[in-house]
């Protein structure tokens, strides 16, 4: 049996995950776990989605091996390159397989949260495709420098609304989306963009990426024989990551999510309740959600999906965090030795990489390209003088 098999009765992975929502969203949840399963299971949903993930997302996605910096760390580098899909990055997948399911239970709108931005041009590009409404709550932060995923959201016809309580980012935006379904939730669906919230949105966001482990299983025995030693991604709610660990879970890979050190959930090991889901948490001695911190908008989160947190807590998968510092670095020196300019996340694992080459000589190590870097480019003018 898998170590990424369903979910319990009641949406735990181990300890974690759940469904902790108000009485008047556990209709909403159940209809929605209702619908996946009877879709999830229909030959005709997962043909139209493997369709539309073909001819407009752009999949499968390729295998990139980067020669020059691997020579320079000492070790194999292969890329696998979420930044080449439609949109940008990996949430068109969960975004195309999540507004198909809206709309096969007649809803009429979308309402979506972004932190960096990507999701929610995902989610504005699919309502456009297949003719629904959208709005996007985005903490006000994020507004500031993520402006040209703003844009993008709003030319694609989405409606964009700044959250200008709490922290301003990641965090309340999905406040304020929870509270727009709860109120709209018998048109509306709410397409959550990680492996997190009340079940089934873990289970379910991780079944629509599940396609970048498949992809990158069979590419990897296909390049070079064999699974990669190592397989590592970025971590803030944890989808991207996810999807590619779930082509790797039951292999001998070693698995690393890479978290920001301003946002550590895992490392912290607290277990917490937020946004629906029971998972580790960051958190002050009594019980209070602490802000995050990153130079990512799309990590600048407190909590962690809670599949992360099982996996953690069995000792499968492994969670380091690194600095806004070796994060610009690693933005740098893909960009300048590979010609290839990462999102800010994706250089969360770089930076990592990088840290740990020392241990990593001789080994295959693949790295989830999550997204690309154009929507990072503004903001890292203000940071580099070059």
């Amino acid at each position: 049996m898998s170590l990424m098999a369903e979910p319990s009765a009641s949406g735990r992975f181990g300890e974690f995950g759940g469904r902790f929502v108000p009485e008047t969203l556990v209709p909403a949840c159940q209809e929605l776990e209702a619908a996946f399963v009877e879709a999830w299971a229909d030959p005709s949903f997962r043909a139209e989605l493997d369709d539309v993930l073909r001819t407009y997302a752009g999949r499968p996605s390729i295998l990139t091996e980067c020669t020059q910096l691997g020579a320079k760390l000492g070790l194999r580098l292969v890329l696998k390159r979420e930044d080449l899909n439609h949109t940008g990055s990996h949430k068109i997948n969960n975004v195309l397989g999540q507004a198909l399911l809206a709309k096969r239970m007649g809803k009429k709108r979308l309402v979506a949260e972004t932190g960096a931005g990507q999701h929610g041009v995902a989610s504005a590009t699919a309502a456009a495709l297949l003719g629904m409404e959208c709005k996007v709550y985005m903490g006000a932060v994020d507004v500031e420098r993520q402006a040209l995923n703003v844009f993008r959201m709003k030319l694609l016809g989405s409606e964009v609304e700044a959250v200008h309580s709490g922290s301003r980012t990641l965090k309340d935006a999905v406040n304020e989306a929870m509270r727009d379904w709860v109120a709209t939730v018998e048109t509306s669906h709410y397409c959550l963009g990680s492996v997190m919230g009340p079940h089934p949105y873990p289970w379910m966001v991780r079944e629509f990426h599940r396609v970048i482990g498949q992809e990158a299983r069979a590419q990897s025995i296909e390049m070079f024989g064999d699974v990669p030693d190592v397989v590592v991604a970025c971590v803030g709610g944890g989808s991207n990551a996810i999807g590619i660990f779930s082509g790797f879970v039951d292999d001998r890979s070693r698995l690393v999510g890479v978290e920001p050190a301003g946002g550590a959930a895992v490392s912290r090991a607290q277990p917490g309740v937020v946004h629906g889901m029971r998972s580790y948490l960051m958190q002050d001695e009594y019980g209070q959600v602490q802000e995050a911190h990153s130079i990512s908008a799309g990590l600048d989160y407190p909590g962690v999906g809670p599949e992360h947190s099982y996996l953690s807590s069995i000792g499968r998968a492994e969670y380091p965090n690194v600095t806004d510092a070796e994060v610009i670095k690693a933005f740098q020196l893909l960009a300048r030795t590979e010609g290839i300019i990462p999102a800010l996340e994706s250089a969360h694992a770089l930076a990592w990489i990088v840290r740990a080459a020392p241990e990593l000589q001789g080994q295959t190590v693949m790295m989830n390209l999550s997204g690309r870097g154009d929507k990072d480019v503004a903001q890292m003018m203000d940071v580099l003088a070059l």
